[in-house]
């Protein structure tokens, strides 16, 4: 699932400047002192605090509460997980091939061992 069709069945974000944990908690279906928590295990998370010492969230607080509760809730990732998800980006957990690695399987010299390879495989199957 992309995040993108995760982000679909999401609760649409007031449009305001600044929002109340509790508003917030509202939005994302959770209690308070989660996210109280997350702050804790998230540095990319810190909302400002009023003069009364109120959590106010943005925006992009909210998304990102968001993003961390799909992590976490549907996607089953530990806190470390999703703290490495975040930081990476969205491409940091896939394993990709180094570039070397892949223009030395299309040389000329390679593609007829490769298909011994892939005949003596065919035999072993059946």
């Amino acid at each position: 699932m992309t995040d993108a069709a995760a982000r679909a069945g999401t609760p649409e974000i007031p449009d305001k400047l600044y929002f109340k944990i509790g508003e917030v908690s509202e939005i994302l279906g959770v209690e308070p002192y989660v996210l109280r928590y997350w702050e804790t295990e998230f540095s990319q998370l810190a909302p400002k605090k009023s003069g009364t010492g109120h959590r106010l969230y943005r925006r992009k607080d909210v998304e990102l509460l968001l993003r961390i509760k799909h992590l976490l809730y549907e996607k089953k990732f530990t806190i470390e997980g999703a703290r490495q998800s975040l930081v990476g980006g969205p491409r940091a957990s896939k394993v990709r091939a180094p570039k070397r690695v892949q223009q030395d399987l299309f040389s000329e010299d390679l593609l007829p061992e490769i298909r011994k390879e892939l005949e003596a495989l065919l035999v072993l199957l059946k």
